[in-house]
């Protein structure tokens, strides 16, 4: 039997399963904590260890491995401005697997550039201007990046007519960088792949390394992206076999939201956006979490009507917060952990969605849209600790629940989806495989089916 190895490395454990070649059936999976304290290599040889007792095939396996060990990739945005370019950028970074950690709107001055300096970015995006538009606020952003001696990668994806003359400025002051096609060649127009691809060129070519993991050479050997961009990759894969799909994936500091659907053209006219929806889409919200940012979830619950103010899940989130590493005692605070994930779930999509309202204006009633509907998704993926290790029902309930008063409130999240949960976290393997064994990652995806609708 010829194998596969799939590896992530993530913020907390290192996860890796073996994957027959052939049919993608999942051969064995193993799991340990991710050993940022010594070298992210441990953690993978007690996970090797552990394959190679299920099946002595993974010694000859080749290994695929993704990362968001050690912060995982912080990316800073710089754009023209924060309706167009700047937003563009922040959908492009999160669209990468990266963690956005500034935007910085009007260019690049001396004193943004100290601010953007302080937030420590991996990756810099640097972006503005339609093909043929504007070029002077993204020629200069790259002329103040050089003159002040810019030593992380860059990449441009701004106004193609502006490219020759920042990679010269760039290339002068010796600033690593790359260039790729223009995020918003035109108005209402939104083309991420270039740039997708680039961040993933400098986090293979500077970031990896660059972060100290390992001593070990085989790391960035393995490493082939981030784990989020990895993630939705896989995503994209699991669309394929069940049509639209979005996944909600919760975690002890964030939140994250993937989707891959088929825009319906007639949605073109309810938007407002002025960067046009993509089909493949992934947001993260960084204020809600299972038990870093446990406390900002009841917040987040009781302003959306879903927990009213004084629950005793204030003092529970707390808890959760001073201690990351709690674990319930006893059913009530098992209910608790349930209750968090069913507000940080329902939130985050909602975010992710928008919703629709009713406007009357002089030509009558107008239906507007924010965001992606997601009201048609067939299938709804959970993934996150709470949902893996607390049995289906109390998946059902979290995942079911997410739904509840939508219509009434006009949130385009999905209403009628079939829902699962990864369980045995093979989306970041299919999306590792998607490129060297479709049909292996299509296998591997089908280990992620979902149960009846509800109502069924």
């Amino acid at each position: 039997m010829s194998l596969w190895v799939a590896v992530d490395f993530g913020s907390t454990f290192t996860k890796a399963i073996a994957v027959d070649a052939g049919s993608g059936d999942l051969v064995a999976r193993a799991e340990h904590r991710t050993t940022v304290d010594s070298d992210v290599m441990d953690g993978w040889h007690a996970c090797r260890t552990a394959l190679l007792s299920a099946d002595a095939g993974v010694a000859r396996a080749e290994v695929l491995a993704c990362s968001s060990a050690g912060g995982g990739l912080r990316i800073g945005v710089v754009g023209n401005e924060e309706l167009v370019t700047a937003e563009a950028g922040r959908r492009v970074a999160l669209s990468s697997g990266g963690r956005v950690v500034a935007v910085v709107n009007g260019g690049l001055t001396a004193t943004s550039l100290k601010a953007l300096r302080a937030e420590r970015p991996d990756v810099v995006l640097l972006l503005g201007g339609t093909d043929g538009g504007n070029s002077a606020v993204i020629t200069n952003a790259a002329a103040v990046l050089a003159k002040y001696k810019w030593r992380r990668p860059v990449v441009v994806a701004g106004n193609v007519e502006a490219q020759a003359e920042i990679r010269g400025l760039l290339s002068a002051a010796s600033v690593p960088h790359v260039v790729a096609a223009n995020v918003v060649p035109e108005i209402g127009v939104f083309a991420p792949d270039g740039a997708r691809a680039a961040i993933r060129e400098m986090f293979l070519a500077h970031v990896i390394g660059g972060k100290n993991l390992s001593r070990d050479p085989g790391f960035a050997a393995m490493v082939r992206a981030a784990t989020p961009d990895v993630v939705l990759r896989g995503v994209e894969v699991l669309a394929t076999l069940h049509g639209d799909v979005a996944v909600v994936d919760i975690g002890g500091a964030t939140t994250d939201v993937h989707s891959v659907i088929e825009l319906d053209p007639e949605d073109a006219n309810l938007g407002r956006e002025v960067v046009a929806t993509h089909p493949v889409t992934r947001t993260v919200e960084g204020d809600l979490g299972m038990r870093w940012s446990a406390v900002p979830v009841v917040s987040a619950g009781v302003e959306a009507g879903l927990l009213d103010a004084g629950t005793p899940l204030e003092a529970a989130a707390a808890r959760r917060h001073e201690d990351p590493a709690f674990l319930p005692s006893d059913t009530q605070e098992a209910s608790y952990d349930e209750t968090l994930a069913r507000v940080a779930a329902t939130v985050a999509l909602r975010r992710h969605a928008g919703r629709q309202r009713v406007v009357f204006g002089p030509g009558g009633r107008v239906i507007e849209r924010s965001g992606k509907d997601l009201r048609e998704v067939d299938l709804l993926v959970g993934s996150g600790g709470v949902l893996r290790h607390n049995g289906p029902e109390v998946a059902a309930r979290i995942l079911g629940g997410i739904s509840a008063g939508a219509q009434e409130e006009g949130w385009l999240v999905p209403t009628a989806a079939r829902t699962c949960v990864d369980s045995d976290y093979v989306l970041a393997g299919v999306g590792l495989l998607a490129e060297l064994d479709p049909k292996a990652a299509a296998g591997l995806a089908a280990h992620i089916h979902g149960t009846a609708k509800p109502g069924h």
